[in-house]
């Protein structure tokens, strides 16, 4: 199938033409990337760099097919030069409460979170939109950062997008047999640790109302409510602080020890990479409430296995979020 943009159209016309692909470019550039950041921008220069060649599109393949492969060398290029991305999960053994968490790493050593309407279009249908959701899951997006750069473009664009090897091949301008043979080895690495078919089930009634405890325990900052509720091996990280810790006895030590200013915070509820979120509002000795992290939470077989707390106040207005609460 092919598209071609009207010879006569205006400015404003292309430029919506354009528009219609940025949410999920944008969804395929932070499952590259591992950053929301990253992503826009690999998006914005996606943008410019079809813009110039406009006049060289002659429709021969799809205007969308012909924009992820302009995305796609954005992201390739850009993954040259950078290390991978990773969970604190990925990088070390949990620690004790009392253990010093050392400096932060730098915010590019992380997998960053993304809010699910910036990287999964809206007016995909239920089942689609169930898929996409599910690949920006942060346990798959920083098992994609596993990859070499080319083995994680086939399998995001075979397994998540849905494309036919033919046209994965001609968009990287190699063979079909050289994709399938990138997929299988994606797969290997991935092993049965992250599976891009499994799908998490919606959460129920039962899950809101364990997340609305997890948000009334938290605001009141009782601790022995909020460790009840965590399951006993939960596990809590806060990038970009390189330290995570496990165990429920851990976990109360540390938000009655180092976590301890986090008393009288509210929560804002989030869906951030296909999960339950919270921005995270603490007290300012300003008064009122500022940002402090975004939480992501882990729910399984109802109840909560872990809660990434990311320690980033730019991702507030990135959310769309106000600069500060009132109370």
């Amino acid at each position: 199938m092919t598209e071609t943009l009207p010879q006569a159209a205006s400015e404003t016309d292309l430029l919506a033409e354009l528009e219609q692909y940025r949410v999920e470019l944008r969804g395929y550039c932070y499952r590259m990337l591992g950053s929301t950041f990253d992503a826009d921008d690999a998006v914005q220069d996606t943008f410019v760099k079809a813009w110039q060649a406009l006049d060289r599109f002659e429709g021969r393949s799809s205007l969308r097919s012909w924009l992820y492969r302009i995305a796609t060398n954005v992201c390739l290029d850009s993954l040259r030069s950078r290390s991978r991305r990773a969970l604190p999960m990925d990088l070390s053994s949990p620690v004790p409460a009392p253990t010093d968490v050392g400096a932060p790493a730098p915010h590019e050593v992380w997998v960053e979170p993304a809010l699910d309407g910036d990287v999964v279009p809206l007016e995909a249908d239920p089942a689609r939109r169930a898929v996409l959701q599910d690949s920006v899951r942060l346990a798959f997006v920083a098992a994609l950062q596993q990859l070499p750069p080319r083995q994680r473009a086939v399998l995001v664009l075979r397994e998540v997008l849905g494309w036919h090897a033919a046209e994965v091949a001609e968009l990287l301008g190699t063979t079909v047999a050289s994709v399938n043979s990138a997929l299988q080895r994606a797969r290997a690495t991935l092993g049965d640790g992250v599976d891009a078919e499994r799908r998490p089930e919606p959460l129920d009634a039962v899950d809101a109302a364990l997340l609305a405890r997890y948000v009334a325990a938290f605001e009141a900052y009782d601790i022995p409510a909020l460790v009840a509720i965590l399951h006993e091996e939960a596990s809590i990280s806060m990038p970009p602080f390189p330290f995570w810790m496990k165990g429920s006895q851990d976990l109360a030590d540390f938000y009655l020890g180092a976590g301890k200013g986090c008393e009288g915070s509210r929560l804002v509820p989030l869906t951030v990479n296909g999960a339950p979120a919270f921005a995270h509002y603490k007290p300012s000795p300003e008064g009122g409430l500022t940002p402090w992290s975004v939480q992501v939470l882990e729910v399984a077989d109802g109840e909560i296995t872990h809660v990434h707390h990311f320690l980033d106040v730019a991702l507030f207005p990135r959310f769309g979020l106000p600069a500060r609460l009132t109370s």
